[in-house]
C-alpha cells in the first residue's frame, strides 16, 4: 500500500517578508526555542514520525511523492506526515514555529533567516531548475524577454519564487514593473485560473497546472527552466537544532530523497502512476504530459546534493531583487554532508 500525502494546498494569507523577518529575529533572540525541536514520537511499526511541510502540492515535488508511494521513506525508517503550507514563507515558518521538522520550498527563506540572526540549514535540493512556464491562451511564443513588455503577468505574491523569477526577467530586460509590464499576484496555485478568467495575458505557473491549461487551449509561450539554467528552486530546509538532536533522522530523509530522485528518472511509468494518484481530479493524460515535461526539462533534482552553480543562480537572483544579501557563504548554509553519504551508500 502506498503512503498518502496531503493533496490540499489551502490558500492562506501570504506572510509578508517583514513579518517573516520579524519571526526570524524572534527565533534568534531565543523566544520559544524549545518548541522548535521535533517531537520525537515513534510511529507505528517502529517508524520515526517526520512532520514535513511542502510549500504547495505540485509536480515539481514528484521526487517526494515517488519516494512515498515506493515505500522508500518507510524502508529508511520514516513515517512521513506531509502537509501543504500554502507558500514558500509559510512552509519555512512551519519549521521556525515547531510544527514541522523539515520544509521544502524556496531555500532563500533559510538564507533570509540566517542573515537576520535566525536559524536555517539547507541539506538538499528537490527541484534543480526553475519549474515555471509562461502559459497563455492569446500570446505567441516569446523568445526574447522584451516580449513581455505591455503584458499583465499573473504569479503568486512576492516573495514566492514565480514572482521573483518574473520580476527579475522584466528588470533584466530593462523594464520597470508596474510601468512597462504589470505583475498581478494571486494565491499560490490559482495562477492558471486567473489567466483563463482574463485577469492577465500570461500566467507564470508550474505542473500539473500547466498541462491542465494546455488541455483547455492554452499553450506554453516561455520556458523559465532553460532561461535561468541550474537553479536551486526548492531546497530541504531544517533547523541546526534538529540536526544536532537527530542526525540519523536527517540522514534517513536525505538518503530517501536521493533514492527517490534516481527512481523518478529511471522509472517514468511509475512516476506517472504516482502523479495520477496524487492528482486524481485531473485527467490521466494531462498528468502524464506534465511528468513528461518535468523530466524533459530536468526540473526535479536528479540528485539531492546542492551544487554551487544551482545555489549561485538562486542567490544572484535574490540579491538582485533585494530579497537577500547573499552574505552567508555556501558552505555555512548548505550542509551537503548528508547528501554525500547518501550518494556513497547508493553506489
Amino acid at each position: 500500500m502506498s503512503e498518502r500525502v496531503s493533496a490540499s494546498a489551502s490558500a492562506r494569507p501570504t506572510i509578508d517578508r517583514r513579518r517573516f523577518l520579524a519571526t526570524s529575529a524572534a527565533i534568534a533572540a531565543g523566544l520559544g526555542a524549545p518548541a522548535l525541536l521535533g517531537s520525537g514520537r515513534a510511529a507505528a511499526a517502529g517508524l520515526k514520525t517526520v512532520r514535513f511541510s511542502e510549500a504547495v502540492h505540485n509536480l515539481g515535488y514528484i521526487n517526494l511523492y515517488v519516494g512515498m508511494h515506493a515505500g522508500i521513506f518507510k524502508k529508511n525508517g520514516l513515517d512521513m506526515q506531509v502537509s501543504a503550507a500554502g507558500g514558500d514563507t509559510q512552509t519555512f515558518a512551519a519549521v521556525l514555529g515547531g510544527s514541522a521538522d523539515f520544509a521544502i520550498g524556496d531555500a532563500t527563506m533559510a538564507q533570509i533567516s540566517r542573515e537576520n540572526g535566525g536559524p536555517g540549514v539547507v541539506v538538499g535540493t528537490v527541484v534543480q531548475r526553475a519549474h515555471y512556464f509562461g502559459v497563455s491562451k492569446t500570446l505567441q511564443p516569446i523568445t526574447d524577454p522584451k516580449g513581455f513588455k505591455g503584458l499583465k503577468i499573473v504569479t503568486s505574491p512576492e516573495p514566492n519564487t514565480n514572482y521573483s523569477v518574473a520580476k527579475r526577467l522584466l528588470e533584466k530586460a530593462g523594464m520597470k514593473v508596474g510601468v512597462d509590464a504589470t505583475i498581478v499576484p494571486v494565491n499560490p496555485g490559482t495562477e492558471i485560473a486567473a489567466m483563463l478568467a482574463g485577469q492577465a495575458d500570461i500566467a507564470i505557473a508550474y505542473q500539473p497546472s500547466v498541462s491542465a491549461a494546455e488541455a483547455q487551449g492554452a499553450k506554453v509561450v516561455f520556458d523559465f527552466s532553460n532561461y535561468i539554467g541550474p537553479f536551486c528552486n526548492t531546497g530541504i530546509m531544517v533547523l541546526p537544532t534538529t540536526i544536532q538532536k537527530d542526525p540519523d533522522m536527517v540522514q534517513a530523509l536525505v538518503t530517501s530523497f536521493e533514492e527517490a530522485s534516481r527512481k523518478t528518472y529511471a522509472d517514468p511509468a511509475f512516476s506517472k502512476e504516482v502523479a495520477r494518484k496524487e492528482f486524481p481530479d485531473l485527467p490521466g493524460e494531462v498528468v502524464d504530459k506534465a511528468i513528461d515535461a518535468e523530466l524533459k526539462y530536468l526540473i526535479p533534482a536528479q540528485s539531492v546534493i546542492t551544487k554551487t552553480d544551482q545555489w549561485a543562480n538562486l542567490m544572484e537572483m535574490q540579491v538582485y531583487l533585494g530579497n537577500a544579501k547573499g552574505s552567508v557563504p555556501f558552505d555555512q548554509i548548505i550542509d551537503n554532508s548528508f547528501a554525500e553519504k547518501a550518494i556513497a551508500s547508493l553506489k
